[in-house]
């Protein structure tokens, strides 16, 4: 369901990434330059109001987003095990912060299914997460069994609030 929802989000940013303005502005006519820019000035708070419909049931569920990420100490690549410790924690700390992008700016879903003879032939997916994460608090590391390391991270909801703004801001500038 939450990945569902970041989904739509996605979507509807990109929908509202396609509104643009027409300003006729004349170096002769000073009043109607003033309000073109008015009018400039109205959209882009009518678009900020939009973002904040898509963005504000989101932001209020909780003070702030904790994710968690994990890793295998025996796959890292080294043979020293002190070494393998701290590549599992490293690679158990990106993977949380994968998780935390995934729910600040949603995840691109790229699916592919084959049907022949009413049967599936092949599926396939593929996911892409992409955005900027800063202000994580690192909350915990702990290992996990016997082979295992689990991170745990977490963004205040400013924060978050501040980085959606900021993508919201480079989505809206695109179809401008």
């Amino acid at each position: 369901m939450n990945r569902l929802f970041l989904t739509s989000f996605c979507s509807a940013a990109l929908l509202l990434g396609g509104c643009s303005s027409l300003s006729l502005h004349s170096e002769s006519e000073p009043e109607s330059g003033a309000l073109a820019q008015e009018a400039e000035h109205a959209q882009h708070a009518h678009q900020e109001a939009r973002h904040e419909t898509v963005v504000g049931p989101v932001v209020q569920r909780g003070e702030a987003l904790t994710a968690t990420g994990y890793a295998v100490i025996s796959v890292q690549n080294s043979r020293n095990p002190a070494q393998q410790r701290l590549l599992a924690i490293r690679a158990a700390k990106l993977d949380a912060y994968r998780s935390l992008t995934e729910q600040v700016y949603g995840q691109h879903l790229d699916a592919s299914t084959t049907v022949a003879d009413m049967t599936v032939q092949n599926d396939t997916f593929r996911t892409k997460v992409q955005g900027v994460i800063y202000g994580a608090t690192l909350v915990s590391i702990t290992p996990t069994g016997d082979d295992t390391y689990e991170t745990t991270l977490s963004l205040d909801r400013e924060v978050m609030q501040d980085l959606r703004r900021l993508y919201m801001t480079q989505v809206l500038s695109r179809g401008h």
